[in-house]
């Protein structure tokens, strides 16, 4: 963990990029519910508990004030980095606040030597897809097979 945040200026004002905090814990996971992250079968709080145990992991968060106006999950396998949760406050989009997020993800790899970063999006997701793209993200073919370990 840091221990001085990121400062970084957007279109909604100067915002300071930091880790998650123990108190941050209920209002990133209405964060993710307002900006439609969630799914019922992902338990965010759950998510929130296993990114924070680190050290390969971590969520990060952009506050203006105290307020949180977006986060991200962002960690690495040990082979390549991975976003998950990258969230903005609603009235707060396309401001920035996403690109700042991704960048400082982006550096928190890098500050890790991890090579590459993957993401994956829903198919249907014109708009998130338009964002990575703009920020130089690259849609490469994949087929994603997974397989639920906890029984669901």
């Amino acid at each position: 963990m840091t221990a001085h945040p990121i400062a970084a200026s957007t279109a909604a004002g100067a915002l300071a990029i930091d880790h998650a905090g123990d108190g941050d814990t209920a209002a990133l996971a209405a964060l993710w519910e307002r900006a439609g992250l969630t799914r019922p079968w992902n338990d965010p709080l759950a998510d929130i508990a296993l990114a924070r145990r680190g050290p390969h992991s971590t969520i990060l968060v952009a506050r203006q004030g105290e307020a949180i106006a977006g986060s991200v999950m962002v960690g690495h396998d040990g082979h390549r980095g991975w976003l998950y949760y990258l969230a903005v406050e609603p009235a707060l989009r396309g401001k920035g606040i996403g690109r700042a997020l991704a960048r400082a993800a982006e550096d928190w790899l890098r500050g890790r030597a991890v090579p590459k970063l993957m993401l994956m999006v829903r198919p249907d997701n014109a708009d998130v897809r338009a964002f990575y793209e703009a920020l130089g993200y690259l849609e490469e073919e994949r087929i994603v097979f997974s397989r639920r370990l906890d029984g669901r």
